[in-house]
């Protein structure tokens, strides 16, 4: 094939039922860019590719080939200095060793993806020598040794996958350095020692697989302050110690599985603020106390194992309210007292609660049936209660309230100056005074904006803390009603991605917020402005940052909240270019149990759902429209409401046509794509990724 098409460029015969060898003539097509050959049944040895210089995509997974001991086709492919991704996935090798030789691969390489291929012996510490990876995975092969240090030097990885393999000594500390590091999957290895404990600050961590080790420390405190981890299995280790109050910290927390281990004490009460929390297996380690009644709050939580630990006293009655639990175990433990028998638990059966001390039920528990306890006396103290002591309580408050109410009031007359209060316990307590000193009396030089509510000024306090504060315009329709919105909500929300909170200051004539000063001002800056531009990967990572806002508000609380207003110039950056969604003036609170209201006020024309401008109906649906819009606009730079788009033609419509014709680079801002860039192909692939999934809604 080589010897007959020597100018090919790209093979792709994938998922195909095409066996025998690899012709090695392939070699010959000396200009072949992509070699596309996976899920076939391809059998013999890979052969070598030295002439092929130009190739960018060389994936051979999920085939039946061989390679010699040396592995010399990945030594023939050091000469591919274009090579991008690098895929051998699910083929039997036949127990190659790893070459010192891929120190010398493409520094473009950004996949090395060679799971199940019966890879032996060390990773080469040369290995750190590919700077530009993303990914890294060698799951499920022979490996032994340790886990170089050389790997801290993959700044850029996002995924380390390097599960069932045998791999010894402890976690490197270098890992830590791995400022991009996203997900860490070291599973079911020999590793022994402690975790370490600089992985607390790597604030991008999503995942971590540690289970199935030997690893036999307790977990550093600061691990807590991961409030993006979503997965966290520690389970089958020698791990010990007590779990922190923190833990209520990871707010993104969907999987946590610490069983197997010898953790003790008791589950904090606090961990009902992990309200993205599903599955929690606490099962086979040394937890004693009661079962805090505090699990009933976590509405999503499905699968609930405590067996086979120390646990005394009641079931909590509050577990009943958990509507989607589909696995629960306490059995082996020392409780007492009645099983819950409402909602999910009609479900569950004796084997979720044998070995117990005093449990009492139903019959089909295999219990003893509960005593009837007589309440007559606890009903005439209820009473008692209700009549003689509650009334004059009450009266004792109305009289309270009242005084206070004058008082201010009367204070209020005495001196016009407003007031200060905080609205949330963490809340700075600012005073209109020095608000005025820190913004040089709200000037127009600090002015950073202004919106449909208020102004926004830049100050800084004595103690040198630069911040931003929102002064409500409340003499404007809606202002106040904006304040005391946005006030909470966002004393009831808390995500890295979300603006925070400093203070606020307040009275019946002025109401301002004090925020956190965003250096690098707004996404709409950095979309329009001359003297700034993000560049495709900053503007992915803002996508998800804001991705994982709304995530946060449509489904980490209890109630969910709907911004109602996502655009370009509601979300700031910091001084690390992390996005933070801003501006909850006109954000809706759902009550339980409600998926859409209806509202009157209106959000920025060109963002706002066609059910939303049209019927006024709010539901998360309508933010996941804007966010749509919104990234379709990043990647563009043209404004739902530029001049081009009126009639028929939108900017959806407008992207979505070119996405038919395959033409998205006519539509992709000009500063994102160049032709003459050698990553072109893949950063198209990029747009086109992220158009369609805009054009979901």
């Amino acid at each position: 094939m080589g010897d007959s098409l020597p100018n090919l460029r790209r093979l792709a015969l994938h998922a195909n039922k095409l066996s025998g060898p690899i012709p090695a003539s392939i070699n010959n097509a000396s200009q072949l860019s992509e070699l596309i050959l996976q899920v076939n049944s391809f059998t013999g040895p890979i052969p070598s590719f030295a002439s092929c210089s130009f190739l960018t995509l060389f994936v051979l997974s999920e085939n039946n080939l061989t390679a010699a001991p040396e592995m010399e086709f990945l030594s023939s492919l050091t000469n591919s200095q274009y090579l991008q991704v690098l895929q051998i996935s699910n083929n039997p090798l036949l127990g190659g060793v790893l070459p010192n030789s891929v120190a010398n691969l493409s520094q473009s390489l950004e996949f090395f993806l060679a799971q199940n291929t019966s890879i032996r012996g060390v990773i080469p510490s040369q290995v750190g020598n590919l700077s530009n990876l993303i990914e890294l995975n060698l799951f499920g092969n022979q490996l032994n040794g340790s886990i170089p240090a050389t790997i801290g030097d993959l700044k850029n990885l996002g995924r380390l996958a390097l599960v069932s393999n045998n791999l010894q000594g402890s976690i490197p500390l270098e890992l830590c350095q791995m400022s991009g590091l996203a997900e860490l999957y070291l599973s079911n290895n020999e590793l022994e020692g402690p975790i370490p404990e600089c992985l607390g600050v790597m604030q991008r961590l999503r995942v971590v697989e540690f289970d199935s080790n030997k690893l036999n420390s307790a977990i550093t405190p600061n691990f807590w302050n991961l409030e993006d981890l979503g997965g966290l299995n520690l389970s089958s280790n020698y791990l010990s110690g007590q779990i922190s109050s923190q833990i209520g910290n990871l707010k993104a927390i969907n999987q946590i599985d610490f069983s197997f281990n010898l953790f003790s004490g008791d589950i904090p009460s606090s961990i009902d603020h992990c309200q993205s929390l599903e599955n929690l297996i606490l099962s086979n380690n040394k937890f004693g106390g009661s079962i805090p009644k505090s699990l009933g709050n976590m509405k999503g939580l499905t699968k609930l194992d405590l067996s086979n630990n120390s646990f005394t006293g009641l079931i909590p009655k509050s577990l009943q309210d958990l509507k989607f639990l589909e696995y629960f175990n306490v059995s082996y433990n020392r409780l007492e007292g009645e099983i819950p028998n409402g909602s999910r638990f009609s479900n569950f059966t004796a084997s979720s609660f044998v070995h117990n001390s005093a449990l009492c039920g139903e019959a089909r528990f295999e219990v003893p049936p509960c005593a009837q306890v007589e309440g007559g006396a606890k009903s005439k103290s209820v009473d008692r209660l209700m009549k003689y002591i509650l009334p004059p309580l009450f009266s004792a408050m109305v009289v309270v309230i009242i005084v206070v109410i004058l008082i201010r009031r009367h204070k209020l007359v005495q001196g016009r100056i407003p007031d200060s209060t905080s609205l949330g316990n963490s809340w700075r307590i600012i005073s209109y005074i020095e608000l005025l000193r820190a913004t040089d009396s709200f000037s127009e030089t600090n002015l950073l904006g202004r919106g449909s509510f208020g102004s926004v000024f830049k100050g800084i306090f004595d103690d040198g803390l630069n911040f931003a504060v929102k002064v409500f315009n409340i003499e404007l329709e809606g202002g106040d009603k904006s304040f005391e919105t946005e006030s909470r909500i966002l004393s009831t929300i808390r995500h890295r991605n979300l603006v925070r909170v400093i203070g606020c200051c307040t009275n019946m004539e002025f109401k301002a917020l004090i925020l956190p000063f965003m250096s690098n001002g707004s996404l709409e800056k950095w979309l329009y402005s001359d003297n700034y531009c993000a560049d495709i990967l900053q503007l992915m990572n803002i996508s998800i940052d804001v991705a994982l806002a709304l995530e946060y508000l449509h489904h980490g609380n209890t109630f969910p909240v709907v911004h109602c207003d996502i655009k370009p110039s509601n979300v700031l950056l910091d001084e690390d270019m992390a996005a933070r969604i801003a501006d909850f003036g006109i954000a809706k609170l759902f009550d339980e149990g409600e998926v859409i209201i209806h509202t009157k006020t209106l959000a920025t024309i060109g963002y706002a759902a066609p059910e939303y401008g049209s019927q006024g109906k709010v539901s998360t649906s309508a933010d996941v429209y804007s966010f749509g819009i919104m990234l379709l606009e990043m990647f563009t730079r043209k404004k739902p409401t530029d001049d081009m788009f009126g009639g028929e033609m939108s900017l959806k419509e407008w992207v979505s046509e070119a996405l038919e014709a395959n033409e998205i680079n006519q539509v992709a801002a000009h500063a994102l794509l160049s032709e003459e860039d050698r990553h072109f192909d893949m950063k198209v692939n990029w747009m086109i990724s992220v158009f369609e999934l805009a054009m979901k809604r």
